[in-house]
């Protein structure tokens, strides 16, 4: 796991997905699992706390005045 680069989401996941695969092969040693499970919860860990970043971004919405307000959703009635 590259650990001085930002990554972005896609990358991280993209990581993820390696290592899942690879464990899931089985054919993996105990310590080499166990490091790949390792990352692979830091990975999980970065995507989980970018998507809860990007998610609160999409709560606010710009308001023509340049302000931002709560964004919520009308159901019709």
């Amino acid at each position: 796991m590259e650990e001085n680069k930002e990554q972005t989401f896609e990358e991280s996941m993209e990581e993820l997905e390696e290592i899942v695969s690879k464990l899931e092969e089985g054919d993996v040693p105990l310590e080499e699992s166990i490091r790949l499970f390792q990352d692979g919860m830091k990975l999980s860990k970065q995507c989980h706390d970018k998507l809860q970043h990007v998610e609160k971004q999409m709560d606010e919405l710009l308001k023509d005045n340049g302000e931002t307000e709560p964004f919520t959703i009308q159901e019709d009635e």
